[in-house]
């Protein structure tokens, strides 16, 4: 997973790029957004190893805060196959001075 920008100014748009190897076991992949005032939640099926390799998410107009972002990859019992986090800064129009 890349999220970029890592550190952006309010109102922030946001790419996070998901790479997955193909596999029969992949059935889903989610990708969340947390902070204290804000969540955002996005999930998709697979295809198996039919599915694209790489997946991109946008999130825009992020108010300022810091986010934790998480994808997971689900297999066919809805286990979690994989997991990653990243945290991003988006600082607020009052902080950037």
């Amino acid at each position: 997973m890349k999220v970029s920008p890592e550190v952006a100014f309010a109102p922030a748009d946001l790419v996070v790029r998901t790479s997955i190897e193909a596999s029969p076991e992949n059935r889903a992949l989610e990708v969340t957004l947390d902070s204290p005032d804000f969540y955002r939640s996005s999930l998709i099926e697979l295809e198996g190893e039919l599915a694209p390799r790489t997946t991109i998410f946008e999130i825009r107009n992020l108010p300022g805060g810091e986010y934790v972002v998480t994808t997971r990859l689900f297999g066919p019992s809805g286990q979690t196959r994989s997991a990653l986090r990243q945290t991003v800064t988006v600082m607020a129009p009052d902080k950037a001075r």
